[in-house]
């Protein structure tokens, strides 16, 4: 009812929607429609949010706001759990933390939130340094230290290794200046150290160990099923049952579970073409925080903020290689975040440039 809301226009808005078109597609042809439709909520509903989010959050000071709320809720998560990992000694366990009912309840999930509310906790502290005290700032800081405990006491290790690919990406540039390189090597010495001796030989197990064996079988034939099904997939969250009856041998844990990879989760939902369009949206959300500079800011800061939301999504990228979170409020809050964020400083440039007019 807001007079100041305008329709917001974006490529990610008609992706969004295709994407949906493709969904009830493969839903109405699926192997096991029931089940398809059963589930079609957990996309859907991600539609509704987005587009609610950018049309209500359409300018700089609601962003801020919106922002805000973001992150204070992900370090309500993460200021909790690294004070109990730090309370129980930095020690394994099998289950890693676990967060509150709902998406992050899972150690996994609960991590990859984490490594996608760290870069922007970063983002924020630094583009408002100029502006606020030394305690403030430090105090700040406190959000992206606990989130970066989070991930390393979550046992998960596909998100371990996002995160060094994150820190990674994000002084790739500057890595081999000497201040920079041992800086980083300083961080990497000091998250290895945190690593509970259980968790480290995790890592050497990869490949041997059950649950990779399971995961690695889900993968190849997860893109078996793309290739016999190359348009519209198997049908929407069709790959359990899918998997189960035709391939019963592969089956190591029990019972079939969901892929454990986005990609070989959205091919197999929805081919293809779908498979095609939720590319093209991730491509899109790079290239347009790629392009951000954040008004008002010089040096550095300037292209900060859109490297950090990359970051995010990288981080995202990288462990969802390793869970089935591709409908999960990562991948869709993110692309929220940031058309709201284009839309906001877009609509303040065109108001500046009126007043330059006028004046």
């Amino acid at each position: 009812m807001d007079k100041t809301v305008r329709w917001v226009s974006s490529p990610v808005n008609v992706l969004l929607i295709l994407f949906l078109l493709v969904i009830l597609a493969s839903s109405y042809l699926a192997y096991f429609p029931d089940i398809a439709f059963e589930n079609i909520d957990k996309y859907y509903l991600w539609v509704v949010v987005y587009f609610l989010i950018i049309n209500i959050v359409n300018s700089r000071r609601r962003f801020f706001i919106f922002v805000c709320i973001f992150l204070v809720s992900s370090f309500k998560i993460s200021l909790a759990l690294s004070m109990v990992w730090a309370k129980r000694g930095f020690s394994f366990t099998n289950w890693g933390l676990k967060g509150p009912p709902g998406f992050f309840e899972n150690s996994g999930e609960l991590a990859i939130q984490m490594l996608v509310f760290w870069p922007i906790a970063w983002a924020f502290c630094h583009v408002l340094k100029p502006r606020i005290s030394r305690a403030w700032y430090w105090a700040l800081m406190v959000m992206p230290v606990t989130a970066i405990m989070v991930i390393l006491g979550a046992s998960s290790r596909g998100a371990q290794l996002a995160l060094i690919c994150q820190l990674l990406i994000m002084n790739y540039r500057t890595l081999f200046q000497p201040k920079v390189f041992i800086a980083v090597a300083l961080a990497f010495l000091m998250m290895w150290s945190f690593l509970p001796q259980e968790q480290k030989d995790r890592f050497s197990s990869i490949g041997e160990d059950t649950t990779s064996r399971q995961r690695m079988l889900y993968w190849e034939n997860g893109l078996d099923m793309i290739k016999d099904n190359p348009l519209l997939g198997v049908g929407f969250y069709n790959f359990a049952p899918y998997y189960e009856k035709y391939y019963p041998d592969d089956i190591l844990i029990g019972k079939a579970e969901l892929p454990h990879n986005i990609f070989v989760q959205v091919g197999t939902d929805a081919g293809i073409l779908g498979l095609v369009v939720f590319l093209g949206v991730i491509v899109i959300a790079l290239r347009k925080a790629k392009g951000f500079r954040l008004m008002g800011c010089d040096g550095a800061d300037e292209k900060l903020v859109g490297r950090c939301a990359n970051l995010s999504l990288i981080g995202f990228l990288v462990a969802g290689q390793f869970v089935t979170v591709a409908y999960y409020p990562f991948l869709w809050i993110h692309l929220a975040l940031l058309v709201s964020m284009m839309n906001g400083f877009r609509i303040q440039k065109i108001k500046n440039g009126r007043r330059l007019r006028q004046e």
